[in-house]
């Protein structure tokens, strides 16, 4: 009973014989042929190769993803979404659990990361809107041109022509300002508050044209005009901040048209004072006006008369011993908003800093006792000049940077790929200031000469800049505000100590900065995460 159906191999018509007809031929009986009674056939097995595995069909089924895949943890997340659960995968593939098969599909199939597709550059900006800036930056300097004869007067006792300090104070205390009052109004411009940005820049403008008119009243020795422009000086800061800030650069040029036409033209023929002075007042005016229409002054008031009622009046809760801080309810409106404002505090040292070196730079040898030729005014000039390629290049470095982020496949690649792009960017940017400075050199009447001091100093002193510009870009305003203001601390008492030679103090000051900075971006931007 438990021997096999078929007992003999089939018919020569290829047909096979029951074993009931077998036994019946072998007995001399010749049982009924009835269709019903007589068992199936059953086909003879397939003379073919093993099986497929069920791994390789399901390696090549999900390929695409096991190749891309950067750990086998997500080759199991996938086949979860697939549906497969751990008592299939034993069943089908002979493996304890979706992790098992993972790390398993992940050493079977080899690494094939596929090339991202193009997306927009967020960093691509077009290079004429970073030059405006630069020739924005660079033009108020022919200012002292046109207003040169107005400051007609007796040298001071560094020989410098008259009106030099009291202008350089002022100017000073601008830019620190500028550069606080400009890191918090963009601030609000990135919170989306735009009437926020207008309240701030309509009462923090008019603030610092006060503070560059004390700065300059507070040098003594200048003639009066020299006052009376200064204060001209400070509120053309004031305004250029809030029509830069609020993106309106060619009002602001068109604004300052006037002056540098006659600034020009004064060049080729001598303007009466009247003349210059009408030129001078037309484009501040023009400045100012084009600010104050941008400024919500209505908003500003509204904002002020609510704040000054808001302090006369009693706020529930901030009266008693106790204040709650966690369950405040409704009095959540009387809380703080927006951005602090100790974190513009850092990018005014940052200027402030750079402000010093960069007079430095151009008065270092004549504040050390030096005669007035060697004023290198086409050194400031050119580092002026140089700010909008440098613009330009922070966003060039981002976009770099941001496309290394993408194709590296390591760590260590990505650190590769981001001092690539960082020379580069700071090699341009090198090359164009050196440019700018043998130009002005060339053309600026009684410019002492390019020695290979001068152009190691400038060339340092646009590395310190350009990288300082660079970690402020990625938020790392502070150590690079504490490098700049040391290395100003330290120029400012080896002038007033008289220690060394001032061109080989600015040297080595400039060097000691620019590898201090550029050490901080290797360490700091070097990773990955501060990219994102």
């Amino acid at each position: 009973m438990s021997g096999s159906l078929w007992l003999k191999p089939p018919g020569a018509d290829g047909s096979r014989v029951p074993a009931t007809h077998a036994a019946a031929a072998g007995h001399g009986t010749a049982p009924a042929a009835d269709p019903a009674e007589a068992l199936p056939g059953i086909p003879r097995p397939r003379r073919e190769g093993p099986a497929a595995d069920p791994m390789d069909e399901l390696a090549e089924r999900l390929d695409v993803f096991i190749a891309a895949a950067v750990h086998p943890d997500e080759i199991a997340a996938v086949l979860e979404s697939d549906g497969m659960t751990d008592e299939h995968i034993r069943l089908a593939y002979g493996r304890q659990d979706s992790f098992g098969l993972a790390e398993e599909l992940y050493a079977r199939v080899p690494r094939s990361f596929p090339e991202p597709e193009e997306v927009p550059d967020p960093w691509k900006v077009p290079l004429t809107a970073c030059l405006l800036r630069g020739v924005i930056f660079a033009l108020p300097g022919l200012a002292y041109l046109l207003g040169s004869p107005l400051l007609d007067g007796p040298k001071d006792r560094l020989g410098l022509p008259a009106g030099t300090l009291t202008l350089l104070a002022g100017a000073l205390i601008g830019w620190v300002w500028d550069q606080t009052l400009s890191h918090r109004a963009y601030s609000w411009l990135g919170l989306g508050d735009r009437a926020a940005a207008g309240r701030t820049l309509l009462a923090g403008a008019p603030a610092g044209a006060l503070l560059g008119t004390a700065a300059a009243l507070a040098v003594p020795g200048g003639p009066p005009f020299s006052y009376a422009f200064a204060a001209g000086q400070a509120l053309y800061v004031g305004a250029a901040t809030v029509l830069l800030v609020l993106g309106r650069e060619r009002l602001l040029l068109a604004a300052l048209a006037p002056m540098a036409a006659g600034a020009l033209l004064s060049l080729l023929v001598e303007l009466p004072v009247p003349v210059r002075v009408f030129l001078l007042m037309a484009s501040l005016l023009a400045a100012c006006a084009l600010a104050v229409r941008e400024l919500p002054l209505a908003d500003g008031v509204r904002a002020l008369v609510l704040r000054v009622r808001g302090w006369t009046e009693h706020r529930p809760g901030e009266r008693g011993p106790v204040r709650w801080q966690m369950l405040r309810g409704a009095e959540e409106e009387y809380g703080p908003r927006g951005p602090r404002l100790g974190d513009s505090v850092p990018y005014g040292v940052f200027g402030l800093g750079t402000g010093l070196l960069v007079l430095y730079a151009a008065l270092g040898e004549v504040l050390a006792g030096g005669p007035a030729e060697a004023v290198a005014a086409p050194s400031a000039v050119a580092l002026t000049l140089s700010m909008g390629p440098a613009e330009w290049l922070l966003h060039r470095f981002r976009s770099g940077s941001l496309a290394g982020l993408r194709a590296a496949r390591s760590p260590r690649q990505f650190w590769l790929r981001m001092l690539s792009t960082l020379a580069r960017c700071l090699a341009t940017y090198l090359a164009v200031l050196l440019a700018l400075g043998l130009t002005g050199t060339l053309l600026w009447p009684g410019a002492p000469g390019l020695t290979g001091v001068r152009v190691a100093t400038l060339l340092l002193l646009g590395a310190v800049m350009w990288t300082g510009l660079l970690l402020q870009s990625f938020g790392a305003v502070r150590p690079a505000a504490v490098v700049c203001a040391s290395a100003a601390v330290a120029q400012s008492l080896a002038l007033l100590l008289g220690l060394g030679q001032p061109r080989a103090v600015q040297l080595a000051v400039a060097g000691a900065a620019a590898l201090a900075l550029g050490t901080l971006v290797c360490l700091l931007l070097g990773r990955a995460t501060a990219h994102r």
